[in-house]
């Protein structure tokens, strides 16, 4: 489908400022970035037909990237990780403090480092789980009763649950 090529003409400061100029945008619903960049204006025009700079992208690996690389490759299993939540560790990441500290003990060579790694992994997953719902994080697994089940002796625990049955009662 052919369609205009408007990016080629000008930069798009300069195409906002023409939509400024001409009146078919109101200087209050100019962008945001708008009076950043006229305030800061960048080094090099930036245009769509300007040569890439050459630059060598320096590669950036940790000592524990092969480890976790390793990790994911011989361990099948998956797990969901909440991205916002910066507090919890994730599994990998604590199988690799599991690694650097049996490697550190020097004891074992790396091979047996990496499955003894992986049995206290899964031992530590299984705590941090129990921990969970002990804590009321995650809910534990609920009976299969068609009626709810209220643990408590407290009145007010009592009245959160109601049967829909006792509601529509004429």
């Amino acid at each position: 489908m052919a369609q205009s090529r408007l990016e080629k003409i000008g930069t798009i400061v300069t195409r906002t400022e023409g939509l400024l100029r001409a009146g078919a945008m109101k200087w209050d619903e100019r962008p945001l970035w708008y009076d950043v960049v006229k305030a800061f204006p960048p080094k090099e025009e930036p245009r769509f037909d300007r040569p890439a700079p050459n630059l060598k992208v320096r590669p950036i690996f940790y000592a524990e990237d092969k480890i976790r690389a390793k990790y994911y490759k011989q361990s099948s299993a998956q797990y969901m990780v909440n991205m916002a939540d910066t507090k919890t560790k994730t599994p990998s990441q604590h199988f690799v403090e599991i690694y650097q500290k049996l490697g550190t003990q020097g004891a074992l060579d790396e091979e047996r480092v990496f499955e003894t790694a992986h049995e206290l992994l899964s031992e530590r997953l299984k705590e941090l789980k129990l921990e969970r719902v002990a804590v009321g994080k995650t809910p534990a697994p609920k009976a299969s009763s068609s009626s709810p089940v209220i643990s408590s002796t407290d009145p007010v625990e009592k009245g959160k649950l109601v049967d829909m049955q006792d509601i529509f009662k004429d």
